[in-house]
């Protein structure tokens, strides 16, 4: 295979694709665990098939529009690459198909217009936080279609003054929607003798536009963090502490994604080795100390960021369970609910289906609450049941005795 010398595929991006697309063997096992080809049924709606369109356009041939549309259908949720025998790198292939196609095809104008205003408004909380309370304000008279959230307002801050101190991310959305997780972490991690501390300039982990047809905002995004990020590392901070599984994708992929980059790449390997989902800082904790009122049998959405993206499959589960929560069983949790970030708001038709199946799943055997560890997922979820869905560490932070 000869990738051509496309004007959108660097040197290291066809090095890249050409050694994953020899790692695919073709067999198909990925189109099994496929959200959109169980859905869809069709080849070009699953992994197998979209690596075929991308090898054909980083060959040489023309990109079409319903090559874009394939792979705009694409969730992202990596389950593929959790199933593939071969360990093809499906995400860093697709990342790099629609950066050649976003050259190539020009979409509508209100898809456009559509992905911009994402852009400007959700990595931004000072921008986005009027919108959403204007939006509650006028909920009563908006479709019902249109999820409107209700306000999840933070418990009161804790000490800082604990020996140990971890850096915590208070990203974008979930800052604004749900500041209550953030402080749920820092109120049981207080008991375990650690304080969570921010960086006031740190910002948005650069996810939404990277996988927003705007990587190169994305990887700025990544810089102002590292620069925010490291003066506290230096000072004895442990780690960078996420508790949005999606972020943890993204923050932990700085290393690489800023590799070829001569004034960052140093510093952001340092960011990502020391950046860890919330639910690895409780795994290495001795726990015994925490005292728990349990009442509540709990179903796990276990976000496709936790554990396709960051590996952690199974993790939420153990902990939970480790901490003498009783867990509902759920069909196929290995599969996307819908959300993907933006895709609800891109794609409704999919991410509707996505949900539905995904709510049938959890609320078989009637749990009281559903967990999950993904803002986005929590919100999705949560516009269409009346069972309440929480981070876990929101549910663990409400059974604490202290």
């Amino acid at each position: 295979m000869k990738i051509q010398a496309l004007t959108a595929v660097t040197e290291h991006q066809a090095q890249q694709a050409d050694s994953i697309l020899r790692t695919c063997v073709h067999c198909g096992l990925c189109n099994a665990t496929c959200p959109t080809y169980q859905l869809l049924n069709n080849e070009c709606d699953g992994p197998r098939g979209r690596i075929y369109l991308i090898k054909q356009v980083l060959e040489g041939q023309a990109a079409t529009r319903p090559t874009l549309t394939h792979l705009d259908r694409c969730l992202t949720c990596r389950a593929c690459e959790t199933t593939c025998p071969s360990g093809v790198q499906y995400g860093k292939l697709l990342d790099i198909g629609r950066e050649q196609l976003e050259q190539q095809i020009s979409r509508p104008l209100l898809d456009r217009s559509k992905r911009a205003v994402l852009r400007y408004i959700l990595p931004y909380p000072q921008r986005f936080a009027p919108l959403l309370k204007l939006a509650r304000l006028f909920k009563p008279l908006l479709p019902n279609s249109l999820a409107i959230p209700p306000r999840r307002d933070a418990i009161n801050r804790v000490s800082t003054t604990q020996t140990r101190q971890m850096l915590i991310l208070e990203g974008c959305v979930q800052s604004t929607l749900a500041p209550s997780i953030n402080q749920a972490a820092a109120h049981v991690l207080q008991q375990l003798g650690i304080s969570l501390i921010s960086a006031p300039s740190a910002g948005c982990c650069g996810a939404l536009s990277y996988h927003l047809s705007a990587p190169a905002d994305g990887l700025d995004f990544a810089r102002r963090n590292i620069d925010a990020w490291l003066p506290y590392l230096e000072q004895g901070a442990e780690n960078i502490v996420i508790t949005a599984s999606g972020c943890g994708v993204m923050v932990k992929d700085y290393g690489e994604l800023l590799q070829h980059d001569t004034d960052y790449a140093d510093k952001a390997r340092r960011v990502s080795a020391a950046t860890v989902d919330l639910v690895e800082v409780f795994a290495a904790e001795d726990l015994s100390g925490l005292h728990l009122k349990h009442t509540a049998k709990i179903a796990i959405q276990a976000p496709c960021t936790l554990q396709h993206g960051q590996k952690l499959t199974g993790a939420m589960e153990q902990l939970l369970q480790r901490l003498g929560f009783t867990l509902s069983p759920v069909a196929d949790a290995h599969l996307c609910c819908g959300s993907a970030g933006t895709y609800s708001l891109l794609q409704p038709d999919i991410s509707t289906k996505l949900r539905q199946n995904k709510l049938t799943a959890l609320e078989q055997h009637h749990p009281d609450i559903i967990a999950t560890a993904n803002i986005g997922c929590l919100t999705h979820l949560q516009s269409k049941t009346e069972t309440p869905v929480r981070h876990w560490i929101e549910i663990v932070a409400a059974a604490l005795v202290v």
